[in-house]
């Protein structure tokens, strides 16, 4: 009885890989009018996931951010609630575009001895090699499924250039292929660049600094207020680099003000996107 269930089983199988390319077409295939429920790679099922890339969403946004101190007053996952929220707004402005899952692991110093971010408390690091690796076989992932468009976007300073080096390294290895690695440098440099001038421009020169400065705080309160401990930063005294904060002054900090920035940052992103697509 056993060997002649096996011996229909192996008939079954049989069949079933035999017409795998019909019966994957056949699950993968639906009504490209709809939209897709959530542009959130990881809400999707595969199925869900390959009917978006046969329907024409082939841009995938990897969102990189950080775990790190950000001063007394904002909460260390910053970088990762931020990228995440505003990558789904790009994905959505720019069209038939899905988030990856963000990183959160990335270079912030060295724990022996301990540099950078990695004194304080709440902070995790990973070795660069380790990081650039990561991406570029998340890009890959990403790649071999059919996406065309990976677009890199790094919410963290130290991240840029790695970030850029692993987008080129990616386009030499695609040349003889439709896909191509995009590192959105301008997702990053409108905040120290056009956002800080701006703030200078509206009177807040002397509060803006290098980290957990009136712009951080701003883009923070605008994206998750319940991340920045608010109601104590204003009773606090002047901020310090012992807190972790330097330069500049987060007590003025709004969401008003945050909101500018987080318009330029998706402007830019879309933008970017927009014109690799035309290329």
């Amino acid at each position: 009885m056993k060997k002649q269930f096996l011996a229909l089983a192996g008939v079954g199988f049989s069949a079933l890989f035999a017409n795998g390319a019909e019966t994957y077409s056949a699950v993968a295939e639906t009504s490209c009018s709809a939209l897709p429920s959530s542009v959130l790679f990881e809400k999707q099922t595969w199925t869900e996931i390959q009917s978006d890339i046969s329907c024409g969403i082939t841009t995938l946004i990897i969102p990189v951010g950080g775990t790190e101190q950000s001063g007394p007053y904002i909460a260390v996952g910053k970088h990762n609630t931020r990228v995440m929220e505003i990558a789904q707004r790009i994905a959505e402005k720019s069209g038939k575009t899905l988030v990856a899952p963000v990183v959160a692991y990335v270079p912030e110093g060295s724990t022996s001895p301990r540099t950078s971010h990695m004194k304080f408390p709440g902070t995790i690091t990973v070795p660069t090699d380790v990081f650039e690796k990561l991406i570029a076989s998340a890009a890959k992932s990403f790649q071999v499924q059919g996406f065309r468009l990976i677009v890199f976007i790094g919410d963290h300073g130290g991240d840029q250039k790695s970030l850029d080096k692993v987008a080129t390294q990616l386009n030499k290895e695609w040349a003889d292929t439709q896909a191509q690695a995009l590192y959105v440098k301008q997702y990053y440099s409108v905040i120290p660049h056009q956002y800080v001038q701006w703030l200078s421009q509206h009177g807040y020169a002397k509060d803006v600094g290098m980290h957990a400065d009136i712009s951080d705080t701003s883009l923070m309160l605008a994206i998750d207020p319940a991340m920045v401990r608010l109601d104590a930063l204003q009773k606090s005294g002047t901020p310090s680099s012992a807190q972790g904060i330097y330069g500049g002054d987060p007590r003025k900090a709004s969401a008003n003000l945050g909101q500018v920035g987080i318009n330029m940052q998706i402007t830019a992103a879309v933008s970017a996107i927009n014109d690799a697509r035309n290329k």
